[in-house]
């Protein structure tokens, strides 16, 4: 039976359209403004704030949260989009719990940190709900550049290059622009369309062009797009999903994680998504997360979380796990998939105990089976369709300084490129820095 199709007991409709709308509201609503007034009123505003070197697209944070201060979210926000022009996705997916605010004077002196992701979003609003861009172009330049990848560093390299004078063609291969903010986020982090509605917004600045269904090494190559363009950058993302290899890997209901996530956040009524009774996540990032906390709100009664390793090690933050936890979601440490037993579809999954020593994972022996009637994986994502003669780091195109690749002419940026710790954030620093390295090599 194909991997991916729906086991007897993956169905839809366990919930009604008002608890999946519930379900699915904003995760964090927004803040009203005396909120925000009151929040930013917790600020030190600190001389070589922390916060700020937490902060990978090195947002002058005491600056902007004085200005919220000040009765000026407008210029607040502009302070914000100088550096991060996807400030306002950031504020909704970033795990602030880890940088900004996990580096706030005020978490390390109580415990509770100001909420710099929650004011980043109200001065971001504010600035994207009055629809004019706050930036201009520069005089055109002549130029023009290839962006392939229309994720957070596609989009953040575009729109420094085209604000700077550049022409820009962006080649997307999917339908929609946008990356993991369109199809990877999970649905309670950016309601309402945001992610699209963000790209459209960006877009005003001008100069910018975007070709969907267009694919690296099939409807165009490298070699084509340097003859095209004086400079390409590359966010082509990580294609790739890691295999588990198990028995009965390919049973009906097993499916990989970031499809069923894509699934959700594409779907136009989620009462018509399929979704399993006993749910089992194999794997301890936040995409392992997403799709358990996910599963859950569509109604799965049972959701666990497989890990191989200790909750210390999971990729997805303490807060994340929480997040999973505060859901209904359990989360099963140092145990890892034996085999996904049914006639045909999954009905069960049998785990190892497992045990670390020196670093080295080995299984125990013990086993216990769960009932699964969907296994969703959520393993890693690899590169795919990586150009040749790209020099590689490891398992993704190598890089120098900010962005250079080994062919001349050609950048890298995002969750391709070595050196990142695949974070949108950090996605938008790397596009933002490699469009002012493209600029001052085609400009000199």
């Amino acid at each position: 039976m194909a991997q991916g199709q729906m086991a007897p007991g993956i169905v839809a409709g366990r919930l009604s359209s008002d608890e999946l709308t519930s379900n699915f509201a904003d995760l964090h609503p927004p803040f009203a403004p005396h909120e925000a007034a009151v929040a930013a009123d917790r600020c030190y505003f600190c001389y070589d704030a922390p916060c700020v070197t937490a902060c990978p697209t090195d947002i002058d944070i005491p600056l902007f949260i004085r200005q919220i201060q000040a009765g000026q979210p407008e210029a607040a926000g502009k302070t914000i989009l100088d550096q991060n022009i996807l400030g306002g996705m950031c504020a909704r997916v970033c795990p602030t719990e880890t940088l900004c605010e996990e580096a706030c004077v005020r978490e390390t002196a109580e415990g509770k940190p100001v909420e710099i992701g929650r004011l980043q979003r109200f001065a971001t609003d504010i600035v994207m709900a009055k629809g004019d861009h706050p930036f201009d172009r520069a005089a055109p330049t002549g130029k023009t550049v290839a962006v392939v990848g229309a994720g957070p560093a596609g989009l953040a390299c575009a729109h420094r290059l085209a604000m700077l004078g550049h022409d820009v063609v962006i080649h997307e291969a999917r339908p929609k622009p946008g990356g993991l903010n369109e199809y990877g986020i999970a649905a309670y982090k950016a309601t309402n369309n945001f992610a699209q509605a963000e790209v459209d917004w960006l877009l005003k600045i001008g100069g910018i062009a975007i070709e969907t269904g267009s694919v690296l090494g099939e409807t165009i190559s490298l070699d084509g797009l340097l003859e095209n363009y004086d400079a390409v950058f590359l966010s082509i993302g990580l294609a790739g999903v890691n295999a588990l290899r198990v028995k009965g890997v390919d049973a009906e209901g097993v499916r990989h994680a970031v499809d069923f996530i894509a699934e959700v956040r594409q779907a136009e009524d989620l009462a018509k998504l399929p979704v399993g009774r006993n749910v089992v996540i194999i794997g301890g990032g936040m995409t392992a997360v997403d799709a358990a906390v996910k599963s859950k709100l569509l109604g799965a009664e049972h959701v666990t979380i497989a890990y191989r390793r200790g909750r210390d090690a999971m990729g997805a933050s303490r807060y994340e796990q929480d997040l999973a936890a505060a859901n209904g979601v359990k989360i099963m440490c140092n145990v890892q998939p034996v085999a996904i037993h049914g006639n045909g579809a999954a009905a069960e999954i049998e785990l190892e105990y497992t045990s670390s020593e020196n670093g080295k994972l080995t299984g125990t022996g013990e086993t216990v089976r769960l009932p699964a009637d969907q296994v969703l994986k959520a393993i890693g994502q690899t590169l795919e369709g990586a150009p040749e003669g790209l020099d590689l780091d490891g398992s993704k195109i190598g890089v120098s300084g900010p962005g250079r690749t080994s062919i001349k002419g050609v950048w890298a940026g995002g969750d391709c490129a070595a050196g990142g710790d695949d974070l949108t954030v950090t996605a938008v620093a790397e596009g933002r820095d490699a469009a002012m390295d493209i600029h001052a090599t085609l400009v000199s």
